[in-house]
């Protein structure tokens, strides 16, 4: 079995934005947003077809996520507040997005209905990863020992809009760009 080149460059171009996204997760004056999310479930949808370069990819996206991390943290300084216990709930955060690709692929019909199928999956996955990841950490972090759910339910409120509509950016550029290249391949022929 031999992958074709063409999911091999889109994963190298999600590798990338990645690890020129990762350092901010919310954006700034000067960064893009974090474009992890987003990089798990294009990968997911991009890769649907083959399964163990699909595990590999997703392996190597976890693995390059945390050495980002380790960088930012052990070299450039940045804070490692998130880095506890909790931190071990990403994997499951970005299993979700990475099945919920390869759960559209499967589903993909090239049609415009689809486009709406993309963006309530795009949205409940990032919601659910959302949910896993904050969750875990309010639970296994150790750093609310006192704080009720409510109030933590509260604080984290706020970070729920642009948690979404970080990775719903990155992924209504994708939609749009793949649905140019797709229109401007020539049709396979069906003829023998």
């Amino acid at each position: 079995m031999q992958l074709p080149l063409k999911p091999i460059g889109i994963f190298a171009v999600l590798a990338l934005l990645m690890a020129g996204t990762r350092y901010n997760h919310f954006g700034s004056s000067v960064a893009l947003p974090d474009a992890t999310l987003a990089a798990f479930l294009l990968a997911g949808f991009y890769l649907a077809r083959w399964r163990w370069p699909a595990l590999l990819a997703f392996a190597f996206l976890l693995l390059e996520a945390g050495a980002i991390d380790y960088y930012a943290t052990a070299v450039k300084g940045v804070s490692d507040w998130c880095v506890t216990p909790a931190y071990w709930f990403l994997i499951p955060t970005y299993a979700v997005m990475m099945l919920a690709g390869r759960w559209f692929a499967a589903r993909e019909q090239k049609s415009w209905g689809s486009l709406v199928v993309f963006g309530v999956a795009s949205f409940i996955s990032t919601s659910i990863a959302f949910l896993i990841s904050n969750a875990s950490f309010y639970l296994f972090s150790g750093r609310f020992p006192d704080m009720g759910v409510g109030e933590y339910a509260a604080r984290v409120a706020q970070y729920y809009p642009p948690y979404v509509s970080s990775a719903l950016i990155y992924l209504a550029i994708a939609a749009c760009v793949h649905i140019m290249l797709t229109r401007l391949e020539p049709p396979t022929s069906t003829q023998h």
